[in-house]
Formats: structure tokens, sequence, C-alpha cells
């Protein structure tokens, strides 16, 4: 067993990992696509809508401020910023930002964050893998840990909003 799987030999569904790799790129890609011609086609509908209601106008009001002072830039580095990536190309297209720099942020975005996350990732998951074929115990321990540091940035995030609210509400 090795950290990364081999990028010749076949890995899902008989295709080489690089292949597999270059597919998934190009499916962000094209979301990234799809969210920018729903957006420029939905334009304020979308406030209204139930994504928009779950996003918060507030929210909304913060990522259009950042679209409109870095316009297609914004894009890419959306890539880089968990919550802004699935909510920016939309708010993107209903701001009218250039579509052809918007397919060149994207297109740059998707080359350079897909396979950090691609390689990432896989690396991660065979490197666990290997460690529970060598020891099964330490990974049970690696993963338990690792599930409850996830555990505790939610709850600590989830604290740092309570309290903001609760303070935001004390000064109104």
């Amino acid at each position: 067993m090795t950290g990364i799987a081999d990028p010749t030999r076949p890995f899902w569904l008989g295709l080489p990992y690089w292949l597999v790799g270059a597919i998934l790129i190009l499916a962000l890609f094209g979301a990234f696509q799809v969210y920018y011609w729903v957006g420029r086609k939905l334009g304020e509908k979308l406030y209204d809508s139930r994504v928009g209601a779950r996003v918060g106008r507030e929210r909304i009001a913060k990522i259009e401020h950042v679209v409109e002072r870095w316009g297609a830039l914004a894009v890419y580095g959306c890539f880089w910023v968990p919550m802004l990536r699935h909510t920016l190309p939309w708010v993107a297209g209903a701001l009218r930002v250039s579509y052809p720099w918007y397919v060149v942020a994207s297109a740059l975005g998707c080359l350079t964050w897909a396979p950090i996350w691609w390689f990432g990732i896989a690396a991660l998951v065979w490197g666990w893998l290997e460690l529970a074929a060598r020891s099964p115990v330490t990974a049970g321990v690696v993963a338990v840990l690792a599930v409850a540091a996830a555990f505790w940035l939610v709850v600590r995030r989830r604290r740092k909003r309570r309290a903001a609210a609760s303070e935001s509400a004390l000064v109104s």
C-alpha cells in the first residue's frame, strides 16, 4: 500500500486516477457555470428563494460587497472560503459580473483548488487505510480524535454565534 493511488492504474469505475480527477475538475467548473446562470436568470428572485432565505439577506449583502469590490477576482478567491464557494457564484450572476472574466476566474479556481483537495483528501484516505492495515487500534483512535475535533469546532462556532447574537440583542 502507498500513501496515494497510482495515477496510471484503474482507480474508480476502471478509470485511471488522473482521469477521475480531471472529470471532477470539469464537473466543478460546470457547476460554477450553472450557479452563475441561475443567479443571472433569477436575479432578485434568488434573495426571496429558500436558498436566499437560508443564507440570509445580511450575508448576501456582505457577499455582494465582496463581488462589487473585487469582481471576478472574488470568484477565484471564493474557492478557498468554504461558505463563499457555494453562494458567491450565483450572487456574481445576479450582479452581472462580466461572464468572460467569470469563466477565467472560475477555471483558474477549479484548476488550482480542486487538485489540492483531490490529492489531499485521497492522500488522507489512503494514509488512514494504510494506518488501519498496520494498526487498526491506532486508526480507530485517529478516527475518534478527528470526529471529536470536528465536533469541538462545531460546538465552539455555535457558541461564538450565540454570544454574538445575544451581544447584538443587548445593544439593540
